[in-house]
């Protein structure tokens, strides 16, 4: 029997035949397998640093220099690129060849940073560098909003920071994630020039003295080790570390002078709020907090 005769003889069967072979194929395009996935993009590394208070200029002369001197040049590096914020932040990317591991390139870029930091401004070491393996490709943005606009921006964001971005980051092929709508909590000081003069102080001494009074120390044992005699019971002596709230702020002592002492709400004004407000997020012109997947 000649199937081509079988078919020309019978051309609604054989269109009905041809009709169920092309359904079947897009019925099974979404179940084909896929054996791997191409790596169109290359792999980066972010550093991010602060200097609290700068503008962009003084960042990119003091902080984004000494580290891009120091970057130039790591291997595999294809380019970088940094951007300095009014805020103070340094985001500093480095482009990586395709193909090379994310966390050998993020422990070369790190072992760069550490080799910079001698050079960088006091108050960067003190907050820190980070460096983080991250990908170019923007994954989703997740809004937290208050319907109801019960609670604020700074409310969200401490919220998803405790509860959100951590599981979230826990997830397979997720490199990282920015917060955008505020900034997290934080103990604002605002500084009364007038007050500050005529109590011949500076800024600088004000400061001193709140990083003075608000560190964790380590009190000690009483009837530890050295101790020569001998003794049955060891008490931990507890000491209040680090300051909590806006009282124990305003009672810092600030300056003490012929039997004169001036406390911080003297000289100024303790609130709390946001560590900055440079930045905000919007749904439907409504306030909201943005979580930035990549």
């Amino acid at each position: 029997m000649n199937l081509s005769k079988f078919f020309v003889d019978r051309p609604n069967f054989a269109a009905v035949i041809s009709i169920l072979i092309f359904l079947a194929g897009v019925l099974a395009i979404p179940k084909l397998p896929i054996s791997e996935y191409p790596e169109v993009v290359p792999p980066s590394v972010v550093v991010r640093a602060q200097f609290p208070g700068a503008n962009p200029k003084v960042i990119a002369e003091t902080v984004a220099t000494p580290l891009e001197e120091q970057i130039n040049g790591v291997e595999n590096m294809l380019y970088m690129s940094s951007q300095a914020a009014s805020d103070g932040v340094l985001t500093l990317t480095v482009t990586f060849k395709l193909g090379t591991d994310p966390d050998l390139a993020a422990r070369l870029v790190q072992n760069r940073v550490n080799e910079a930091l001698p050079r960088l401004p006091e108050v960067t070491r003190q907050l820190g560098v980070s460096t983080v393996k991250s990908s170019l490709d923007l994954t989703m943005v997740v809004r937290l909003i208050s319907p109801s606009d019960r609670y604020d921006n700074l409310y969200l964001r401490n919220y998803a920071l405790l509860n959100v971005k951590d599981e979230l980051s826990r997830i397979p092929g997720i490199g990282q994630i920015k917060l955008y709508g505020s900034g997290n909590y934080a103990m604002r000081v605002w500084l009364n020039p007038q007050e500050i003069a005529e109590r011949n102080m500076t800024p600088d001494e004000v400061v001193a003295a709140i990083r003075k009074q608000n560190i964790q120390v380590a009190a000690g044992v009483v009837g530890g080790p050295p101790y020569k005699d001998n003794v049955e019971i060891q008490l931990p002596v507890n000491v209040q570390g680090r300051l909590a709230d806006l009282d124990q702020f305003e009672n810092i002592i600030v300056k003490r002078e012929g039997g004169v002492v001036t406390y911080l709400r003297d000289v100024a004004r303790v609130e709390m709020g946001a560590s900055e407000y440079a930045l905000r997020a919007l749904l439907d012109n409504q306030q909201a907090l943005a979580l930035v997947i990549f």
